[in-house]
């Protein structure tokens, strides 16, 4: 019995984006195709290649969103091959912004922030919403739209300093967002993507060849955020004021009653938009801790607030909490120079403190002693001491006090008291 042969499908990245442009989410195509969400991801990252008369169902289907989306791979995906692909959950293409602007409905607008959360507890119809559930948009940081660069056109190489800036404007907004979630501190968020970012200035040259930058910075900042080393700072021994909605305060404080680990799948799930081996090697877990993890996460979520047992309302509620916080990233130019005033600071003080080792080191051999003085054996005459001085006779009033002793002394427990003379 011999395998059928692979069915012609366009890459996995313009299978996504096809499906981006027709503002389906995995969800809805798999039910269309008649498969899992885990299948479908799996097709579009490439892990799998769709087979079978499933293959062949997901094939017309592609062909059919591609038609009414009015776009081929050869008119937009060439005209992105120059830049990388994004990590998962990161940005949408700016080809896949353009054929959302085309195909999006003037009525699919999200409701507006100040209408969020008023009145009874109740989580909103998001069904109609256009951004799919693939794609998380705690990280959506929309990059500055650029005119298209002509094939002729010469493409000067980016210098350290500016692919830094540019990599820092991409994720820090949403890092702090992300990192908000993860610790409900507003300054500790700030704090610690701008210290994740320092440490990636420090080792450019290794983030800059990650294969995942943007993944690199993350990481670190997580790790940052989640220290237990805060706990001993004073400023942090209080806890900030919650957030002013009853739904996002009860779901802040069911995030942060969650163990750090379990918070963190959870957010990367759900919110960053990972993929599960993607979340597992990020948590430093096998994909078999990271699904149970992520179970007992949601299970803990879903029992303090039942409204969220969907999927999907619970990432739509994340997105809203992390949104409703006005928290805004310092520029890329002020971290840099933060990062290298603290590299100078600890460079010089390692220095100061190796000098002044060697400077105590010297002084110790200038002043100890030059020859060993060995000890004096036992039982020799110690020299140079000088002789016991024998008593002198007494006085006439020592003789008659030691008389009186000697006559009044008495036998037993009678204890002998002066007498007047």
């Amino acid at each position: 019995m011999t395998q059928s042969p692979p069915i012609p499908l366009p890459p996995p990245k313009e299978r996504r984006r096809l499906r981006e442009a027709a503002s389906l989410t995995r969800a809805q195509l798999a039910s269309r195709v008649g498969v899992t969400d885990e299948t479908v991801r799996a097709w579009e990252t490439g892990r799998s290649t769709p087979r079978g008369r499933k293959g062949e169902k997901y094939a017309k289907l592609l062909d059919s969103l591609g038609d009414e989306a009015g776009m081929t791979p050869d008119q937009d995906g060439a005209a992105d091959s120059d830049d990388p692909e994004p990590a998962p959950g990161a940005v949408l293409s700016r080809g896949t912004a353009r054929a959302r602007r085309k195909t999006a409905a003037p009525d699919r607008k999200r409701p507006a922030a100040k209408d969020r959360g008023r009145g009874p507890v109740t989580v909103p119809d998001r069904s109609r919403t256009p951004v799919p559930h693939g794609h998380r948009v705690i990280l959506t940081e929309r990059p500055r739209t650029t005119p298209p660069r002509r094939p002729d056109d010469a493409v000067a190489a980016l210098t350290p300093d500016q692919a830094f800036d540019a990599l820092y404007a991409f994720c820090a907004p949403a890092l702090v967002r992300q990192t908000y979630l993860l610790t409900g501190r507003r300054e500790l968020a700030r704090e610690s993507v701008e210290r994740a970012f320092q440490i990636a200035w420090q080792r450019w040259p290794e983030v800059a060849r990650d294969r995942d930058p943007a993944g690199w910075v993350r990481a670190m900042a997580y790790e940052c955020a989640l220290s237990p080393w805060h706990r001993f700072r004073p400023r942090y021994r209080h806890p900030e004021p919650p957030p002013p909605d009853a739904f996002d305060r009860a779901l802040m404080d069911s995030l942060l009653k969650l163990p750090p680990s379990y918070r963190r799948t959870l957010v990367l799930y759900d919110g960053v938009g990972l993929g599960l081996p993607e979340t597992a090697a990020e948590t430093e877990a096998s994909t078999r801790a990271a699904v149970n993890r992520l179970a007992h996460a949601r299970e803990a979520v879903a029992e303090r607030l039942p409204e969220l047992a969907d999927p999907e309302t619970l990432h739509w509620r994340l997105v809203e909490l992390a949104s409703v916080e006005r928290l805004r990233a310092a520029k890329p130019s002020v971290v840099r120079k933060d990062g290298e005033r603290r590299a100078r600071f600890w460079t010089r003080a390692a220095i100061a403190f190796t000098v002044a080792l060697i400077g105590t080191t010297a002084l110790t051999v200038r002043t100890a002693p030059t020859h060993y003085e060995p000890p004096v054996p036992e039982g020799e005459t110690v020299q140079g001491v000088p002789p016991r001085v024998a008593p002198g006779p007494l006085s006439e009033s020592e003789r008659k006090l030691r008389a009186k002793l000697r006559k009044e002394e008495q036998r037993g427990p009678v204890r002998l008291l002066p007498q007047p003379w």
